[in-house]
């Protein structure tokens, strides 16, 4: 199953990332691209530390509902400021609320962008609360699945120590999203598990 964290970096990105190395366990980082520019030091150390990089959008746009300038700009500015920060050229993005149509589509497909959803979504951003955030993903976690958290929200961060320890005894192995796959993903087409 792969663990993904949207809309970061920001402070509590680090306890985070103290967390995964502890457990040695890997997870992919949608990235929005102002907090990219705001703290590359944290994207960085995703980097270095073997967690995937993709793509957010900038501005945490509603990309569905938004001109083809706007998807492009939002796209390349956050592909721009991640390659800056580490080098690296993401190949996945997740389209911010998942609002996404055939335009996103068409234009993720030409800047060779997958797009990632998921399956899993315990409303973190909504309930704020540790214990209900553990309890959603632990119960509703299936093999193959995309777990959805956000890795700006302290009470998140706080659930994954429990989350990471509840699913191992379960027999559960945390992958990238791309290591989920064990291929390349299409640009443009969405993914939403294995």
């Amino acid at each position: 199953m792969a663990l993904t964290f949207d809309d970061g970096p920001m402070a509590s990105t680090a306890k985070l990332l103290d967390i995964l190395a502890a457990g040695k366990v890997k997870a992919t980082f949608f990235l929005v691209g102002q907090a990219v520019e705001e703290a590359p030091e944290l994207v960085r150390r995703e980097h270095a530390d073997g967690h995937e990089l993709a793509n957010h959008s900038y501005s945490h746009a509603d990309l569905g509902r938004s001109s083809s300038a706007k998807v492009t700009s939002e796209l390349a500015r956050t592909q721009a400021a991640i390659k800056r920060a580490t080098g690296v050229t993401p190949t996945l993005m997740r389209p911010p609320y998942g609002s996404t149509d055939k335009q996103v589509a068409t234009i993720t497909k030409r800047m060779g962008l997958a797009q990632v959803l998921w399956t899993v979504d315990p409303l973190d951003w909504q309930s704020r609360n540790t214990k209900s955030v553990e309890r959603k993903v632990v119960g509703e976690t299936r093999p193959g699945y995309i777990v959805l958290m956000h890795d700006i929200h302290p009470s998140t961060v706080a659930a994954v120590p429990s989350i990471l320890k509840r699913l191992a005894a379960k027999g559960y192995v945390f992958v990238t999203v791309s290591e989920l796959y064990g291929k390349p993903l299409a640009p443009g087409r969405k993914y939403i598990e294995r």
